[in-house]
């Protein structure tokens, strides 16, 4: 049977959607602007054009999608209002997703504002209750406590509720006779209580994880149902399956449950295209860096596996790459680790009263974009590369999207003059402001998580990541880049390389010496069976789910934990943090004791039909390249450059820097020093040492 297996990451300005044909192995690529009020409308048109290149039209037998509407609602976009919700909390508690932790997100701001409580103060109900940090009932549920509840509730007509009880993490019960009665009375209301949510102890993230989860509930089921009536009334009728933010996938039905799962959903794609890329160029150690219009993204591979924290701050702020605490909603779910900056194409060049020379953190963005883009006299790091010769003068996307050169000079000028500069000593200083700004978000996920970059390949993708790509490695001592097919939508391949994910939490809280490790061990045999269960009715196959158990433990006392992998026995898991801590922090003490907080099980399944599919390399241009020269900026003058076409260059093709390939959707710059070689679809750099 002719199918198709579909990937389709919704971004706030594009629409990307990546298609690979069953029959031939080749790839299908679309980009058209998102529609924000309506985002299930981009999707479907983007469905509709590519099944009208068939006659009769293929089967869709995958159809993964990745969305920001989780983030958006959260950031107050327009047309995603938040519903009203009610928390209902232990007697005493009823302030605590307000007070939160101490952390300030800018220490030094007398008058700094908190995130506004996602459920106002007159919609907190409390109940008198009370169960200890070990589980026993201190002061039983009373039944007109219940009753007392449900009614306020009513009356308040609230779309959603968190129940949210003290200790519920150590037993659950008055959690669970809470959120039934208040099913039963409001049926319409989504009601979700955060022993299942969240089962871990710490109460402020915990109340807040629930929180988050349910008001996004009400949004997020409504955007799922109109996608999926939508792709109906156009003849697709696959199951739909959406992107979480730990890079795994779930059907929709499953995430009508656990919207607050696809919080970061469209970032993590690409950092899952790059695992799969690793897999099969036979590289298991990779860092993927994503550069935009108006951020860049960098995320770790060690070892064949995508580094994936427990926590963030959702509709937070970053700086320097790092995310600032107290600034968002904390969310206790899995995510890939993802370091982000503002620093993309339409990054602004400024300077300050004093005149020194800043690049962003404001952008340009898509309208009105770069100076280049005839709409504005801001100097932008596309125009940087224009002046420089790296980008084209006269047109991207294929000669579709005209470029004017003099007015990005003129732009560069307007910042260089001032300065005693000429314009292109201003271009390369912008150039390596941001490339110094984005070197450190690679540093992040590398360093500052005792990895050492040297040893890594760097993927470069988005469509400005293979511009700047050599110039990061040199900075952190990379030898080697790779620049997949399409770059410019990778994110979007992603989606097709994902696989099903069920993870499961338990607290243990004891300490490796204290620790019942049968029991612990019969907890994962338990939860291995129900994500077995979940997995195979989202349409994975038995024999191709695999599971992972491991650990959030630290020394006693301590306030944070590290992830480590389980062992045969309490002394091998001991080892296991002392070395993890180690390698993390420079330094371990082994006659402490070592703490275990949750254990964790992840099972992962691969869908029956991915592996028929044979994308393998696809025809390329013969002895033709497009071979043509310009201008470039190089060593302190312009000299001529080859200018490549990707499309036409064979495969085995070498070429030594510098030198220019341009891709319909991204242009790569090898620099002197740098020789490109065409290995299929993809091309890798490396990087000449005498």
């Amino acid at each position: 049977m002719r199918s198709l297996r579909v990937g389709i990451d919704v971004g706030g300005t594009f629409t990307d959607l990546v298609a690979v044909e069953s029959w031939s192995g080749r790839t299908v690529t679309h980009k058209l602007a998102s529609t924000p009020r309506e985002p299930q409308r981009a999707v479907c048109d983007g469905l509709a054009r590519l099944l009208a290149q068939y006659d009769p039209p293929p089967a869709i037998e995958l159809l993964a999608h990745s969305t920001t509407i989780a983030t958006n609602a959260l950031l107050g976009q327009i047309g995603l209002e938040l519903p009203r919700a009610g928390l209902v909390t232990t007697a005493g508690f009823r302030d605590v997703i307000e007070i939160g932790r101490q952390n300030r997100s800018e220490i030094y701001n007398l008058f700094v504002r908190r995130p506004r409580p996602l459920v106002a103060r007159e919609d907190r109900l409390t109940v008198r209750e009370r169960i200890d940090y070990r589980g026993q009932i201190l002061l039983e549920l009373d039944e007109s406590e219940v009753r007392r509840v449900c009614a306020e509730l009513g009356a308040r007509n609230v779309a959603a509720v968190a129940v949210c009880l003290l200790h519920s993490y150590a037993n659950d019960v008055h959690e669970r006779l809470l959120a039934q009665a208040i099913s039963a009375a409001l049926p319409a209301a989504r009601v979700m209580y955060s022993s299942q949510i969240d089962p871990q102890y710490r109460e402020y993230e915990r109340f807040s994880t629930t929180v988050v989860n349910a008001v996004l509930a009400p949004i997020v089921e409504a955007y799922l149902e109109r996608l999926a009536r939508d792709l109906r009334r156009r003849g697709v009728s696959t199951t739909l399956l959406v992107m979480r933010s730990d890079g795994g996938l779930a059907t929709a039905q499953r995430i009508r449950s656990l919207p607050a799962a696809i919080i970061e959903s469209g970032p993590a794609g690409g950092v899952i295209a790059t695992a799969a890329l690793g897999k099969q160029i036979g590289d298991a150690r990779l860092l993927s860096f994503d550069m935009g219009g108006t951020t860049a993204k960098a995320g770790a591979v060690v070892d064949g596996v995508v580094q994936v924290a427990g926590e963030f701050e959702a509709a937070g702020a970053t700086h320097s790459g790092r995310a600032v605490k107290g600034s968002g909603y904390p969310v206790r779910f899995p995510f890939v680790d993802l370091a982000e900056v503002s620093a993309g194409g339409g990054t602004i060049a400024w300077r300050d009263a004093p005149g020194v020379l800043h690049v962003g953190p404001l952008s340009a963005g898509a309208d009105p974009g770069p100076a280049c883009y005839g709409r504005s006299d801001r100097a932008t790091v596309t125009d940087a590369n224009v002046v420089l010769g790296r980008l084209n003068p006269s047109a991207l996307l294929g000669g579709a999207f005209p470029i004017d050169a003099a007015r990005a000079r003129a732009a560069i000028e307007s910042v260089a003059e001032p300065a005693g500069l000429s314009v292109e000593a201003m271009a390369l200083g912008i150039v390596a402001i941001v490339d110094h700004a984005m070197a450190k978000v690679l540093r992040i996920v590398t360093v500052e998580r005792g990895i050492d970059p040297r040893g890594f390949t760097l993927c470069a993708f988005g469509g400005g990541g293979p511009l700047h790509a050599c110039a990061l490695a040199e900075e952190l001592g990379i030898a080697r880049v790779v620049v997949p097919a399409h770059p410019g939508l990778f994110s979007a391949i992603g989606l097709l390389d994902a696989m099903l994910v069920e993870t499961e939490l338990h607290p243990v809280l004891q300490t490796t010496a204290q620790m019942d490790h049968r029991a612990v061990e019969r907890w994962f045999a338990r939860s291995e069976s129900r994500a077995a269960q979940a997995l195979a009715v989202q349409g994975a196959r038995p024999e191709n789910i695999a599971f992972r158990r491991q650990y959030d433990a630290r020394y006693q006392g301590q306030s944070f934990e590290l992830t480590i992998e389980h062992d045969a026995s309490p002394e091998a898991i001991a080892a296991r943090f002392h070395d993890a801590h180690r390698a993390r922090y420079g330094y371990d003490v082994r006659s402490e004791s070592v703490e275990l907080v949750n254990a964790k099980l992840t099972g992962v399944g691969s869908l029956p039909f991915v592996r028929d599919f044979d994308a393998g390399p696809q025809a390329r241009g013969g002895d033709r390249d497009g071979a043509a020269a310009r201008k470039v900026y190089v060593a302190g003058g312009f000299v001529d450059v080859p200018v490549l076409q990707r499309a036409l260059l064979a495969d085995g093709r070498r070429v030594d820097g510098p030198a220019i390939v341009e891709d319909y959707d991204s242009t790569t710059y090898v620099p002197p020093e740098w020789s490109l070689a065409v290995d299929g679809e993809m091309l890798r750099l490396e990087r000449q040492v005498a």
